[in-house]
């Protein structure tokens, strides 16, 4: 029998000597739909029901305290919370970062957010905003942690300088194989802050163990921590099928597998995969890609029959230590490239409220990745020249903020 896995909340709620210093301050929490408790209860009610404990305030990041928005790009209100009579604020409507007027209504703000494991997933963001606040105001931040479903793997380029973005919150890989309170340090560390923090840490947590590799599979039930987050296999793959967000391609929104397929009305899927098969077959290890066809009900080609592909990164057909989603999602561009030359591949959209940079280099923190995929003359061992270093880099230098 494996140890059962406590998350950060867990701990918080069962051991009343963790929860000491936080007697008699003013608590907030940062939190999302997926942030509740061993037995399904939202951390903010587990939270208010304890008699020791003082809440003041909440905030909600991208889709919502209790998840409200179904798409990318569209905010959310401050409201009042109608039981506890507690201003839920907004860090994805009028505002990214937290104000003045938001941060005077608590003294320590809890952080309860599941996170996937990749560079790209706003809430890493949010959590270095709401570090930079504390710094400047004098708060606490208390990261009560989760794991990272991804696990511990490092793939994709390193974000360059001068290219941070609400997508991209510091030079790390796409995949960076940190958990939230790692993160935490990690921001506090590079960017100098001078702040109060802790991390609630979770016991048990064994990121290497079969089946799950990061998530604790059978042992604790999957929440979307947004609304196209619906599984583990998901979030294995979005550090690649992200990408797609800056393509013309559909990443499947619209459809039960979003984020874990891709196609285009327009494209031979079936060509397209004999294409990865050939030009780089060592970057499809560790799982099954499979021609499907679908129809999107809304967001991009809705209502039209798709010709696409999907990953399966699930049961006998996945390798954790081998399995490359930014490779995999990289060849799949290379290779539409090569069989359609003018293909309309990069969405040429205001990306993150960006108006000035295409939405694929936003994704990518440089416009690398593009560049490879468009030069007819490379290779795919010239993108592995320039990400490599990168990987390597990220891994000997984040060892020095892993908790687990």
């Amino acid at each position: 029998m494996t140890q059962t896995v406590l998350f950060g909340i867990d701990r918080l709620i069962a051991e009343p000597a963790l929860r000491r210093p936080l007697a008699g301050r003013r608590i907030a929490l940062l939190a999302h739909p997926a942030s509740v408790t061993a037995d399904l209860t939202h951390s903010l009610d587990a939270l208010a029901a304890l008699p020791d404990l003082k809440l003041s305030a909440a905030f909600g990041p991208q889709h919502g305290l209790r998840g409200d928005k179904q798409d990318n790009m569209v905010e959310s209100p401050d409201f009042l919370d109608p039981q506890l009579g507690i201003p839920i604020f907004s860090l994805y409507g009028e505002v990214r970062r937290p104000t003045d007027a938001m941060m005077d209504t608590f003294d320590i703000l809890l952080v309860d957010l599941q996170d996937l494991g990749c560079r790209i997933y706003t809430f890493i963001t949010t959590l270095r905003y709401v570090l930079e606040a504390a710094a400047k105001h004098g708060k606490s931040v208390w990261v009560l942690d989760r794991p990272n479903p991804a696990g511990r793997p490092v793939e994709g380029l390193t974000l360059r300088e001068g290219w941070e973005s609400f997508v991209g919150a510091g030079a790390m890989p796409m995949r960076h194989g940190l958990t939230m309170g790692e993160l935490g340090h990690w921001f506090i560390a590079t960017l100098k802050l001078d702040v109060d923090y802790r991390v609630i840490e979770m016991q048990g947590w064994q990121p290497d163990a079969a089946p799950g590799y990061g998530w604790p599979l059978g042992e604790r039930t999957w929440i979307n921590p947004s609304p196209n987050a619906p599984n583990l296999w998901m979030a294995r793959a979005y550090a690649g099928t992200v990408m797609l967000e800056g393509a013309t391609l559909s990443e499947g929104r619209g459809t039960t597998r979003p984020l874990e397929l891709f196609g285009a009305p327009d494209i031979d899927a079936r060509a397209v995969l004999t294409e990865m098969e050939t030009f780089a077959p060592h970057w499809l290890n560790g799982c099954k890609l499979r021609e499907c066809w679908f129809e999107p009900t809304f967001h991009k080609h809705a209502g039209r029959l798709n010709h696409g592909i999907q990953i399966h990164c699930e049961g006998p057909y996945y390798d954790h230590a081998a399995f490359k989603p930014w490779r995999i999602q990289a060849l799949a561009f290379k290779v539409i490239r090569r069989l359609y030359p003018d293909y309309p591949l990069w969405r040429d959209f205001a990306y993150e409220y960006e108006h000035d940079r295409l939405a694929i280099d936003l994704i990518n923190g440089s416009p690398l990745l593009r560049e490879w995929v468009d030069d007819p003359a490379t290779q795919a061992d010239d993108l592995d020249r320039l990400t490599t270093p990168d990987e390597e880099a990220w891994q000997e230098h984040r060892r020095q903020f892993l908790i687990y």
